[in-house]
């Protein structure tokens, strides 16, 4: 039995670690219970081996698009399994970065799984089937999530995949189908197909990534389907089977006409849902619904004691939210009150180009009845996206008619996930268009757009035709 401890924090993700770095900064005796390896989904499974893997496929396009920069390189090749070694050792130096963090301040890290035997104890599992019981004042359930599998006959055979297992492939196969267009099917659709794999995705919903601005989802699918990537909307995936020359996918559109594809690999992207399986929340009393823990702005729980952030909660599964959580829960456990603030989460996806977005979309906007103006400018009227040969896409403003504040933007192109914070803090701040448009912008940079954006929603733009 071990005693003693103020707060056990259960995962060791991104709501878990920083939850526990913010509750030793307070004073508190802390534990982290984590099975698998500090740093989560985001760092070893989602947010870093991606965009190590994306580094990697940029640069190869870089070098083979050399001669328009009057660079001679010779022909380009990727060698995908060193890219693939690359990530991991971006990954090692990560996760022992958030080692060395929680051992600094002091915070015990327990190998082992965690399940509640009551609302102050929970039973620990260690990798070698070890037991031994942990109790402490408060808990954080920060156990993150795990991939969706949607229930389609031969989901479970061989050669179907999760992104987990993605990003484990060190030889790019010939073709792959990817089940869901959102954030990760896109990504992953992004890397595959720039090594020569040749991409289908197949989406339920009728846009790709169905929670940002319309106009940008059509702007992606454009895009991608220039870089070589098929894409159905409006489908489902009936049935997986095996065949000679592969996986061979059926699956029908909104008219309910069938098709099939057959592919080397299927990677299922639909989703992902919260990790509670084994964590005992009957025996402590915690509320669920639809298969998360219901939590309110505190990141309470209905057991006064208990509390949880992250994934696990069901709400933005993104990881910089998971920060946030973590820290508010951690201050509230230990007496400090401190609440969430949804209103301003910038998201990045790391497709090429890149897409940022922060704040309301235009549909989004109509609906709670704002009369709008919108400001657009494309990259291939700045100056520094056209030096650096990414003049893709277009930067969005939506504001508010009545003062001219800043409700949402929403961006395509150039280092978007980068500018994006620009607008973040317009948004946090109630900015308006006069104010972004008279702010002056370094030149010549990519945030130029930024302010010929904020100026053409009110048709004064300097660097593109007005329409009036």
């Amino acid at each position: 039995m071990v005693n003693n401890t103020e707060i056990v924090i259960i995962g060791g993700g991104p709501a878990g670690y920083v939850a526990a770095l913010r509750a030793s900064q307070l004073g508190a005796k802390v534990a982290v219970v984590e099975n698998r390896d500090l740093g989560g989904t985001c760092l070893n499974r989602g947010c870093i081996p991606t965009k190590a893997l994306l580094q990697s496929t940029e640069v190869f396009e870089l070098v083979k698009n050399a001669s328009r920069f009057g660079v001679t390189a010779g022909e380009a090749s990727i060698d995908f399994a060193k890219a693939v070694a690359r990530k991991n050792a971006v990954v090692k130096q990560l996760v022992t970065g958030v080692n060395y963090l929680l051992k600094s301040s002091n915070v015990e890290v327990i190998n082992a799984t965690a399940s509640f035997t009551g609302k102050n104890e929970v039973e620990l599992t260690k990798p070698d089937g070890q037991k031994e019981k942990l109790t402490a004042r408060k808990f954080i359930i920060a156990s993150g999530s795990v991939p969706a599998m949607p229930p389609i006959p031969g989901i479970d055979s061989d050669g179907v995949i999760t992104s987990d297992k993605a990003l484990e492939i060190t030889a790019p196969p010939k073709s792959m189908v990817i089940i869901g267009g959102g954030v990760i099917g896109v990504e992953f659709a992004t890397i595959f197909a720039s090594v020569g794999t040749k991409v289908t995705i197949i989406e339920m919903m009728p846009r790709l990534i169905p929670n940002i601005d319309a106009e940008v989802a059509e702007t992606l699918k454009a895009v991608l389907k220039r870089q070589g990537i098929a894409v159905y909307l409006n489908s489902r995936v009936e049935s997986i089977d095996d065949s000679a020359g592969g996986k061979v996918i059926e699956f029908v559109d909104e008219k309910e006409n069938r098709s099939t594809i057959t592919a080397d690999k299927v990677l299922v992207s639909v989703g992902r849902r919260a990790n509670i399986e084994g964590l005992g929340l009957e025996k402590a009393g915690i509320r669920t619904e639809r298969g998360s823990i219901v939590v309110n702005e505190h990141m309470e729980t209905n057991v006064p004691n208990i509390y949880a952030a992250g994934d696990v909660t069901g709400g933005i599964l993104l990881a910089h939210v998971a920060f946030e959580e973590g820290k508010v829960a951690a201050e509230n456990a230990l007496g400090h009150e401190a609440a969430i603030d949804y209103k301003v989460v910038p998201s990045g996806i790391f497709t090429r180009p890149e897409i940022g977005s922060v704040g309301l979309s235009e549909e989004e906007a109509k609906q709670v009845g704002h009369k709008l103006k919108i400001g657009r400018f494309p990259f291939r009227a700045n100056g520094k996206a056209l030096a650096m040969n990414e003049s893709e896409g277009f930067v969005k403003i939506i504001a508010d008619t009545k003062y001219g504040e800043i409700l949402g933007v929403h961006i395509i192109g150039p280092h978007a996930t980068d500018l994006i914070h620009e607008a973040a803090l317009a948004i946090k701040l109630e900015a308006t268009l006069e104010e972004i448009a008279n702010t002056i912008h370094a030149h010549p940079t990519l945030a130029e757009t930024m302010v010929e954006a904020a100026l053409d929603a009110d048709k004064i733009a300097l660097h593109i035709p007005n329409k009036r």
